[in-house]
């Protein structure tokens, strides 16, 4: 296997599902299912064992839930991403599953080749939430009420806010440090203070906080 691969685990409560994940998934370059659970034990007994660096898993699963595994697969190793995938858009979920954080949040009904492109955006350092998802995403972040945000906007630099605002196009480091002509190892370390002192955990939450504010700074429509 060459050191450039995307070693993935698939969760899901089929076989039959998770076996056309891993024909679909395997048919692109750079990517590898290294494993397979059908449980949330399962689930975090083989993200032990095989170390993924991206794994894909449903909300719902037989013994517990996707968020759930996502928390404590993410608190032993921080590294790997997660894409959780539901069959509906549930405004509490996707909050708990950034919290956990999880880097993309998907509707099943996603298309097969979506599907695989969002895995490898994800793969690749980028967030992602499905459009139908985001939109409650923001509404949430709205009613957080402008002056708390606003509190911790207060506490970023000059430099951070615009690191913050290119995280926010969805940039990874290495492009925000060609944009921003610093190091890759220095914007990582602005952006693990900005989510410090925005007290977040991922990227993608921070994009939703940088969304919502924008959305509050816009003129209102008729009521």
């Amino acid at each position: 296997m060459g050191d450039n691969l995307t070693r993935l685990l698939i969760v899901d409560d089929h076989e039959v599902v998770r076996e056309g994940l891993r024909l679909l998934l395997e048919r692109r370059p750079g990517l590898h299912v290294v494993a397979e659970a059908a449980s949330m034990a399962g689930a975090v007994g083989e993200a032990s064992k095989c170390s993924p660096d991206l794994y894909t898993t449903f909300i719902r699963l037989p013994d517990g839930s996707g968020v759930e595994a996502c928390r404590e697969i993410r608190a032993r190793r921080p590294e790997t991403k997660v894409i959780m995938l539901t069959s509906y858009a549930d405004e509490d979920a996707v909050f708990a599953s950034i919290l956990a954080g999880a880097s993309g949040y998907l509707l099943k009904q996603i298309g097969s080749h979506a599907l695989v492109d969002a895995i490898q955006t994800v793969a690749g350092g980028r967030s992602l939430l499905d459009p139908t998802v985001t939109e409650k995403v923001l509404e949430r972040v709205r009613r957080m009420g402008t002056s708390a945000a606003d509190e911790q906007l207060s506490k970023l630099s000059a430099q951070e806010q615009r690191i913050l605002a290119l995280i926010a196009e969805g940039k990874t480091n290495k492009e925000i440090a060609g944009e921003v002509y610093l190091s890759d190892k220095t914007v990582k370390n602005y952006v693990s203070s900005i989510l410090a002192k925005l007290n977040l955990s991922r990227r993608s939450a921070a994009a939703a906080f940088v969304a919502g504010q924008r959305r509050r700074s816009e003129p209102s429509g008729n009521s």
